[in-house]
């Protein structure tokens, strides 16, 4: 019977032992930039602390706004807005990256806007 305990107590450490390493690893994975727009890059809207990224495949628009100096928190923020809806955001401290956000427009124009700390971008209508 102890050699049944022994090896339940064994098993239930290794399975929390890859527990552990497993919450390590996923602490590690978002450390960085990870998230993406899917299509064909069709703006790079430049400004003084960042840049925001434009994307589009088939009918779909998805912007992120990137920091130029990456690492501390800061606020940071990327908008959407198709012709007639109301602008999708996202707005938070980052570290690297606000977004990626993605708006169906069709054929419509876009307007997207993007800011980190002070400075930011806002395209007008777009895309059209």
């Amino acid at each position: 019977m102890g050699g049944v305990r022994r090896r339940l107590a064994l098993g239930a450490a290794v399975l929390v032992g890859s527990g552990t390493l497993a919450l390590l690893a996923s602490g590690v994975a978002e450390a960085a930039p990870a998230d993406t727009c899917a299509g064909r890059e069709v703006r790079t809207l430049s400004f003084s602390t960042g840049v925001t990224h434009v994307y589009k495949r088939d009918g779909y628009i998805c912007a992120m706004t990137v920091a130029r100096r990456t690492g501390a928190v800061q606020t940071m923020s990327v908008s959407v807005q198709a012709r007639g809806n109301r602008p999708v955001t996202d707005t938070g401290g980052y570290r690297y990256e606000a977004g990626p956000v993605t708006v169906h427009a069709g054929h419509r124009c876009v307007w997207i806007r993007g800011s980190v700390g002070s400075g930011s971008v806002d395209s007008g209508w777009i895309l059209c």
